[in-house]
Parts: structure tokens; C-alpha cells; sequence
């Protein structure tokens, strides 16, 4: 980064990074931006630095959200090299996840969407441990969904001991599924209904397409956000 000669205001700043005069300041309050010099009236001495600094910030909040960008920024100040780079790392992981778990989501409905449940005996229904095996989660996972009304199984006449029926089955696989894939409660509870009578898979299927959008932003964002942090590590280094 080549500085200019002369120094910048706030409003330089704000005009240069596109933010408002008010979140500069609270970016710098925030530890956003590097130290800010004052003049010898008090007033802030800004220079390109600051002004990259914001610019990197705004593609790391599209990556990763506000809160962690606000992490990053804070660590490439204060923290050895190494330790933001883990951070950065860490982000690329999480998103990378992120992504193989859409993938299992999206080919899972479309299985499950494919399936029938017409033929199916009573001996195939599940207790609440082999179902929470065959999924990969906790018994108390299950609890949770029936509380919510999400997988609501019938009880047994011994001790209330839940019993999924192969409609419950599916309906816990469509749950596990779609809770990766990022749906919340509120939206699976309204979801559900139409989903058992398989009448808009069109719809989660463009929900998860939606979300693949999401996904690939977010990844452009950081990548953009790591180029932009190179030189601003470069000059913490200095």
C-alpha cells in the first residue's frame, strides 16, 4: 500500500470505503481499524491504511458475519501471524462443511422424496435408540423434535417408550436432513405438513439451491477479504 502525502479525515475515510462518518468511528472504537493518530488539536489523522483496512472488513462481515470479521480484524493488530492465519483457515473449514452438508441434504431429499412408504410392515418401526444410530444423533435430539412436534411417534403400552412407525422414520429423516441444510424449527413445523404429502419438494429443493447461493457469496467474499488482509498484514509486520 502507497500512502499519499497528505492526511485523511474521517470523512475521506467514509467517502473512500463507502461507510458513514459514524461507522468509521465505530469501527475504529471497535478495533477495526489500526491506531489512529491525533492531531494536535485533537482531531483523527487518517492515511490509505485505515482506509483499506475498512474495505477489508466490509468483504470479511459479507463472509463470515460482522461478528467474527470484527475477531479477524482485532487479531491483525494484536495476535502473531500464525493465529490469524488459523483464524482465516478455520473460516474456509466452516464453510467447506457447510457446503458438504448441503450437498448430503440436497441428494438426501431428493431420495427421500423419491421414496414410498405404502408397503411397509409394522416390524419396521424403530425404537428411539436405533433410530437415533441409524441418523448419527442423540436420543435427546429425537425428545427434542416430538417436543417441538417436528417427529411426533406413537408411545408404546410399555412405560410410554416411543415407537417410530416408517412414516415417522422418514419424516425424522427429512428433519435431520433439512436442520444441516440450515431450515430452523419454526420454518420445518410449517414445512412438514405439505412435505408428508410430498406436495413441495420444489420448494426445499429451491430453498437448498438458495442456499448454495449463499454459500458460494460468502466464499467469494472471503476470498476477496484475504487478498485485501495480505498487504494489511504486510504493513502490521513493518
Amino acid at each position: 500500500m502507497e500512502g499519499r502525502k497528505s492526511p485523511l479525515g474521517t470523512a475521506d475515510v467514509a467517502r473512500e470505503s463507502r461507510y458513514s462518518v459514524q461507522q468509521i468511528r465505530n469501527l475504529e472504537r471497535d478495533g477495526v481499524l489500526p491506531d489512529v493518530r491525533r492531531g494536535p488539536t485533537g482531531y483523527r489523522i487518517y492515511s490509505d491504511v485505515h482506509v483499506h483496512a475498512a474495505r477489508a472488513y466490509r468483504e470479511l462481515a459479507a463472509g463470515v458475519g460482522p461478528v467474527e470479521a470484527k475477531i479477524v480484524m482485532r487479531a491483525l493488530y494484536t495476535l502473531p501471524k500464525k493465529d490469524l492465519l488459523e483464524l482465516l483457515d478455520a473460516a474456509h473449514a466452516r464453510l467447506h462443511a457447510e457446503r458438504q452438508d448441503l450437498a448430503r441434504a440436497q441428494q438426501a431429499v431428493a431420495a427421500i422424496a423419491a421414496e414410498t412408504i405404502d408397503d411397509s410392515r409394522s416390524s419396521d418401526a424403530m425404537s428411539i435408540s436405533e433410530l437415533a444410530d441409524a441418523l448419527g444423533i442423540r436420543p435427546s435430539t429425537l425428545r427434542h423434535w416430538d417436543a417441538e412436534g417436528l417427529v411426533v411417534p406413537r408411545r408404546t403400552s410399555t412405560a410410554e417408550a416411543r415407537m417410530y412407525a416408517p412414516s415417522d422414520v422418514r419424516d425424522a429423516r427429512i428433519v435431520h436432513q433439512l436442520r444441516l441444510a440450515g431450515y430452523g424449527i419454526e420454518s420445518l413445523r410449517a414445512l412438514l405438513p405439505d412435505l408428508r404429502s410430498t406436495r413441495r419438494w420444489t420448494d426445499v429443493g429451491e430453498a437448498l439451491a438458495a442456499r448454495d447461493v449463499s454459500i458460494t457469496n460468502r466464499s467469494y467474499a472471503l476470498l476477496r477479504a484475504a487478498a485485501a488482509l495480505a498487504p494489511l498484514l504486510d504493513y502490521v509486520d513493518t
